[in-house]
């Protein structure tokens, strides 16, 4: 049954529905994480230490942490894949291009494929750079996360590569968190002013909350 759930174009859709909504939910908390960055480096530090220790004693040193890596890495695999063979299967029911060259759904809708490549491309590079420290700027500096972070946008490419990301994040939800609501059922006539209002929001928040970051090494407010 999971095999024909999954084949089906609505299995996948779903898929990516939940998985999309998997990983919002961790943006959320990852933001408000990030921002404790403004109240100085001893609340920042003490906050990523914290993430390690989190459940103890039941579960053992960093054990939620890898836990919550394990359902992120599920979750970011079974949505570039369901969206990879969703788009193939698009590509074969439509082989020709379309009649009309003039462009009939939003900036965002359009750009989905390539904001997921940016953003998995990007994930890539934070990962090497503030968590093994592999293309980290500067020395590393393991336990230190505060200065890790200032030393990555303190570099004019480090603060590019975030914002344009977090750009194309901004747009992937905007159009991402409404094609999920309606996959789930949860759209509607009614319903639609508010989803997509509730899109535009949230959208909006997080990639201001991201964003800040960067832009408060650049300023000098985080230092």
């Amino acid at each position: 049954m999971a095999r024909t759930v999954w084949d089906s174009s609505v299995g996948k859709k779903t898929v990516m529905a939940v998985s999309g909504i998997v990983m919002l939910l961790y943006l959320v908390a990852h933001m408000i994480g990030n921002l404790k960055i403004f109240f100085g480096a001893g609340e920042f530090n003490s906050y990523a230490h914290w993430l390690r220790t989190v459940g103890e004693p039941f579960m053992h040193y960093e054990w939620t942490l890898w836990l919550i890596r394990v359902v992120l890495v599920v979750a970011v695999v079974a949505h570039a894949t369901a969206a990879y063979q969703l788009s193939r299967r698009d590509i074969k029911a439509r082989p020709s291009k379309y009649v009309h060259k003039k462009a009939r759904t939003s900036y965002a809708t359009r750009t989905m494929r390539w904001g997921g490549v940016i953003l998995g491309l990007f994930i890539v590079w934070h990962l090497l750079d503030l968590t093994t420290g592999t293309a980290h700027p500067g020395g590393f500096q393991e336990g230190h996360p505060y200065q890790n972070v200032v030393d990555t946008f303190s570099t004019w490419y480090g603060d590019v590569i975030y914002i344009v990301a977090m750009l194309a994040l901004g747009l992937h939800i905007r159009h991402g968190f409404w094609s999920a609501a309606q996959t789930l059922g949860a759209g509607g006539r009614t319903r639609e002013r508010f989803l997509k209002g509730a899109a535009n929001v949230l959208a909006l928040l997080l990639t201001a909350g991201f964003i800040a970051v960067p832009v408060g090494v650049m300023t000098g407010v985080v230092s």
